[in-house]
């Protein structure tokens, strides 16, 4: 599965973007430095140049590949840019998981970099790379770092001891980690009406399977800032009181995908039941093939036009899941 994405990313106050080789002088000055080294696990004191000319040569291709994504941190000063540290995700693609660090230059500490950096780019790695969880560990001697990542969600999980190159020898760590869930929130449980049965409420919701002349399916990508951000799903979304699920699909398509869709073009294709922690979920599953306009992300969403057979590729919420084997045999 091929991933188009941003090659920078922004904050509030810092631009986010790949090394470049000009970077090294700066980034060699201020990772250089015993109070920053002794808090990475993967980098030797002293820490020479060379080391920083292979490591950014080294970035490009990770990138491409896909196994880690680096960034420098940078910000402005009297109108030219300032870099100010480093942060970066590897990948292990068995369990996954994305695994986070970062380093902020010691003359920039106390200005909540690291918390604006940190946050930034776990939700962004848990809405657009392929992982489930994004990991990260400390050294037990390094609160200020183990803050910085309760602030902006991480859990703590256990401890563990990791080799620290410029202390030598292995210590003790504290392991953090965070879901969609603990990063985005869970999906709002849905308000209990005054005639409720006891039990969990019943969120119902419509979905739709569009498909193309080729026999693919439209799949969407959630985009940072909704519940559930980076699985891929079909699209549709809740009724609206006194709608039918043919009306809010034809709403939803509207305003997710900018089409339009016909009600006599939705035929009912099958259904999903699934029990989460505060909510029962049915959905009932359209299919289309004809609609007016070209299926565009609306609300920033990325788009794939997916094989029946390749479905099973794409990580989407439980809900959803069962329905791929009845539209594969379909198709």
């Amino acid at each position: 599965m091929a991933l188009d994405l941003p090659t920078t990313l922004t904050t509030e106050r810092l631009l986010l973007r790949p090394p470049v080789a000009e970077d090294a002088e700066q980034l060699h000055r201020l990772v250089n430095d015993w109070a920053v080294v002794r808090m990475l696990s993967r980098l030797p004191f002293p820490y020479p140049r060379t080391l920083t000319d292979e490591w950014i040569a080294s970035t490009a291709e990770q990138r491409i590949k896909g196994s880690a994504y680096h960034l420098v941190i940078t910000g402005q000063e009297d109108g030219k840019e300032l870099v100010i540290g480093c942060v970066g995700l590897r990948l292990d693609k068995t369990p996954n998981v994305a695994n986070l660090g970062y380093w902020v230059g010691r003359q920039f500490w106390g200005h909540g970099v690291a918390t604006e950096v940190v946050g930034r780019v776990a939700r962004w790695a848990l809405a657009n790379l392929p992982v489930a969880r994004v990991e990260a560990h400390v050294a037990e001697d390094n609160p200020a770092s183990a803050a910085v990542l309760r602030r902006v969600g991480l859990r703590e999980v256990g401890t563990g001891r990791e080799e620290f190159l410029a202390r030598g020898g292995d210590h003790p760590v504290i392991r953090f980690e965070a879901t969609r869930d603990d990063l985005f929130g869970a999906v709002e449980t849905p308000a209990p009406t005054p005639d409720a049965a006891p039990g969990k409420p019943l969120l119902l919701v419509a979905a739709c399977a569009l498909i193309d002349v080729d026999n693919r399916v439209l799949l969407a990508r959630r985009p940072e800032g909704k519940k559930m951000a980076g699985l891929w799903e079909f699209p549709g979304g809740k009724l609206n009181p006194g709608e039918t699920p043919e009306q809010a699909l034809i709403r939803e398509l509207k305003e997710e995908l900018g089409i339009d869709v016909a009600e006599a073009c939705l035929a009912p294709f099958a259904f999903a039941s699934h029990d989460y922690d505060r909510f029962h979920l049915l959905m009932p599953l359209f299919l289309c093939r004809r609609w007016k306009g070209t299926p565009t992300g609306v609300e920033g969403q990325a788009l794939a036009w997916v094989r029946p057979n390749k479905l099973t590729e794409y990580d989407m919420p439980a809900a959803d899941k069962p329905l791929i084997p009845l539209l594969r045999d379909f198709l």
